[in-house]
């Protein structure tokens, strides 16, 4: 049977367009035979067609009857209406079975809750987000107060411990109270075993973070989650509402995106259910909540690590200095969201701001001046024994240099450096002249070793050429009229 567009359609390529009813077949998608049925008729009608008979027509009535009794499977009523005379197939039971058998609805009781008497939490994850260079799963912490309904959202790119109580901290600042109790899934941060008929074994560090801030753990059953309908109807609500179709160039825009949604959107709408806005109706709540300790609970996750030979410990794949005499030594870690601390031997040697990029070398210059001191002193080492060797008399030099000057390892150096440019006997012979001159500083030596370089040697004896041609000489007298004359002028 087609509908009538398909009937207007294939007239129209008779009668307008004069195809052929293989054209028409082909273009449309449909049997030759139906396009020759209705390309002759001149109106459209409904054709009315028998119904198919079935073996199972006549037990029909009795499968629904035993259906209504008992949740038969469909090899049961298979067996017992073959015994009354059924001779077709399982198949075509299992099928009609399947069509008609009521579905299975499960009843809940709707939970009310209290002012104040309960909250809800639960993780949520979205995606990927942009940390650094890297990427790292997008998490989000959600607590519901269940009477009023106000909301706390945070996101994390983790759901460790420190930070699955990290935000139940700061929810309950931003709360400024604290519910009687909170109502969790089974997640390992808070329940460590979970058995039908037992009671949870909580655990330890959450359940003495409860006893801090005054709160009750109360744990789903077994598959039971929807006990905890109103976080999770949050957990939803955040994913349609806030993130659904929202470009996060990175994690850093977060925080303030969920500030301002919360304080604009979520705890100010009117909710679904109850009908009025959250944040009205926490105002009646707050004076049924606890109150906030005086100091607060120290989130810290402790576990031990170890040191590599280059001073670093490794987590969230990235690495953190410690001090270098620390190299190799077994320390203790405390992990928070915001930062790290080491410690050996109950005192803080590190402290760093934790990061969640990957392959990023922290480092505190502070720790690697040890190192670098003893390099400087297995240097000034060396340095040392090659002055000893330059003269018997260099130990009593440098005693002479320690008491006169405040840096005798400068002076020692350059005294070092100008043994290679001059000869070794020069400056053993400098520095024993130094010490008879009390001339205790590289500089004196300097200005030894340079005026004997600049020294000449001393002039020999006069020797005449003994050339015959110069040694016959013939000198003319000489003149001394003009004598005469001056004395008879005067």
């Amino acid at each position: 049977m087609i509908d009538y567009e398909t009937y207007v359609q294939i007239r129209n390529f008779v009668t307008r367009d004069h195809l052929k009813y293989s054209q028409i077949a082909n273009k449309m998608g449909l049997d030759q035979r139906t396009v020759a049925m209705w390309a002759n008729e001149n109106r459209y009608r409904t054709r009315k067609t028998a119904p198919r008979t079935s073996k199972l027509d006549p037990f029909k009535d009795h499968i629904i009857q035993m259906l209504e009794r008992h949740p038969y499977t469909s090899r049961q009523i298979y067996q017992r209406i073959t015994e009354d005379g059924f001779g077709g197939g399982i198949t075509i039971v299992e099928d009609y079975v399947r069509k008609i058998r009521p579905p299975k609805i499960n009843a809940y009781l709707k939970l009310a809750f209290a002012p104040g008497e309960c909250a809800q939490v639960d993780w949520g994850s979205y995606g990927t987000v942009r940390v650094g260079s890297t990427t790292r799963r997008l998490s989000f912490f959600v607590m519901v107060l269940c009477h009023s309904r106000m909301m706390y959202l945070e996101f994390t790119v983790s759901q460790t411990m420190e930070h699955f109580l990290g935000c139940h901290q700061n929810a309950f600042q931003f709360f400024g109270t604290v519910p009687q109790k909170i109502m969790v899934d089974n997640l390992k941060s808070a329940v460590l075993k979970r058995a039908v008929g037992c009671a949870p074994v909580f655990n330890p560090g959450y359940l003495d973070f409860a006893n801090h801030y005054g709160f009750s753990i109360v744990a789903c059953n077994v598959g039971k989650g929807n006990e905890k309908g109103r976080v999770e109807n949050a957990v939803g609500y955040v994913k349609k509402n806030l993130l659904s179709g929202l470009d996060i160039p990175d994690f850093s825009v977060m925080e303030p995106l969920a500030k301002q949604w919360l304080d604009t959107i979520s705890n100010v709408r009117t909710h679904g259910e109850t009908g009025k806005r959250p944040k009205d109706m926490f105002s009646q709540e707050k004076p049924h909540l606890g109150r906030l300790p005086v100091s607060s609970y120290d989130i810290g996750q402790t576990s031990q690590v170890r040191a590599s030979t280059q001073y670093r410990i490794s987590l969230d794949g990235n690495q953190y200095t410690v001090p270098a005499q620390l190299a190799g030594v077994r320390l203790t870690l405390r992990k928070y969201p915001d930062r790290l601390c080491l410690y050996h031997e109950h005192n803080l040697v590190a402290r760093h701001v934790r990061s969640y990029d990957r392959k990023q070398d922290i480092q505190n210059p502070d720790h690697s001046k040890a190192l670098l001191e003893q390099r400087k002193k297995a240097a000034d080492q060396v340095i040392y024994m090659r002055f000893l060797t330059l003269s018997d008399k260099a130990g009593e030099y440098y005693q002479q240099l320690g008491q006169r000057r405040l840096n005798p390892f400068h002076h020692i150096r350059k005294i070092v450096a100008l043994s290679e440019i001059y000869p070794k006997e020069q400056v053993a012979l400098a520095i024993e002249d130094a010490i008879k001159f009390t001339a205790f500083s590289s500089e004196y030596i300097t200005n030894i070793l340079e005026q004997r370089s600049r020294l000449t040697k001393e002039p020999g004896a006069l020797h005449v050429i003994r050339s015959s041609d110069l040694l016959n000489l013939t000198i003319d007298p000489p003149d001394l009229s003009v004598y005469e004359t001056g004395d008879k002028n005067a």
